[in-house]
């Protein structure tokens, strides 16, 4: 039986943990060639040597425009095309609406927003010339709704989205579709503070600090479960693949329902049932 993503070569940011980490994985096992960028790059080469030939790491810092450059060139070079980019690097950023400052500004910017209009502008060129592709950009419910984000971070994650109509309408008479996905309440590493800091911990207390987080994450959402990085990447999945070849301009979320209608009460315990063994 053929896989969903045979002879098809992705680039995915952000790709050494959490949902990047997942997507890496279900691209690889589903017959894509990927090249997967990060900073962290003993992380790198042990995914490498875990996930074989069709799994290439390549250090790059999104923040910066011409590593976003070199890492779609690379991937062009390594494996001939580039048939999905996923700019799914992200992280925390500081600054309140009473204190922003200017560097608190450029980091969220750099890290969220323009990591993600560097990538279209560097792979549509590459797609066009092969016949299209698929641009697939990690938004977030913070794009919606004015709780379930920092103040800079919120409104970078609106960007990405309305970044994706416009991208999604001037793309798509060469093929391209540019779609986004916006996760709701996933537990990955970095509520525990980014990927670097849980790898400092031993193993017991991230297994410790995930479940409790799980816990909390569950009572946000109408289903009671938390969402795992694993619930993103199949997203993804489906928009790297042929099956979506006529959605373009939109943005998947998948939050359990929690824009809809998440529950605010944290006091309430959730139930048991909702822990699945988590893919982080």
């Amino acid at each position: 039986m053929p896989h969903r993503l045979d002879g098809k070569v992705a680039l995915i940011t952000g790709g050494t943990s959490g949902i990047g980490e997942a997507t890496v994985e279900l691209f690889v096992a589903e017959g894509a060639k990927v090249l997967f960028t990060g900073r962290n790059e003993a992380k790198g080469a042990e995914m490498e040597k875990a996930l074989g030939a069709n799994a290439r790491f390549f250090r790059a810092d999104v923040r910066n425009e011409q590593e976003v450059k070199a890492s779609i060139d690379e991937c062009v070079a390594r494996f001939g095309r580039i048939d999905c980019l996923f700019n799914n690097a992200g992280g925390r950023t500081g600054g309140a609406a009473d204190s922003i400052t200017q560097a608190d500004f450029d980091d969220a910017m750099n890290l969220l927003l323009g990591s993600v209009l560097f990538g279209i502008r560097y792979a549509a060129p590459y797609m066009q010339a092969q016949g299209g592709g698929s641009i697939i950009n990690n938004a977030s419910v913070a794009a919606y709704r004015s709780h379930m984000g920092g103040y800079l971070y919120s409104i970078a994650k609106a960007g990405v989205v309305h970044a994706g109509h416009i991208a999604g309408v001037a793309l798509g008479k060469h093929g391209i579709r540019v779609n986004a996905i916006s996760p709701g309440a996933i537990a990955t590493p970095i509520f525990l503070g980014g990927s670097d800091i849980a790898a400092g911990m031993d193993a017991e207390k991230v297994d410790q600090k995930m479940a409790k987080l799980e816990g909390n994450l569950a009572k946000a959402t109408p289903l009671l479960r938390s969402g795992f990085p694993i619930d993103i990447a199949t997203a993804a999945l489906f928009l790297a693949s042929d099956e979506s070849r006529h959605i373009t301009c939109q943005d998947i979320i998948v939050d359990g329902g929690m824009t809809a209608g998440g529950r605010t009460n944290f006091e309430e315990e959730a139930p048991e049932k909702q822990r699945a063994p988590a893919q982080r």
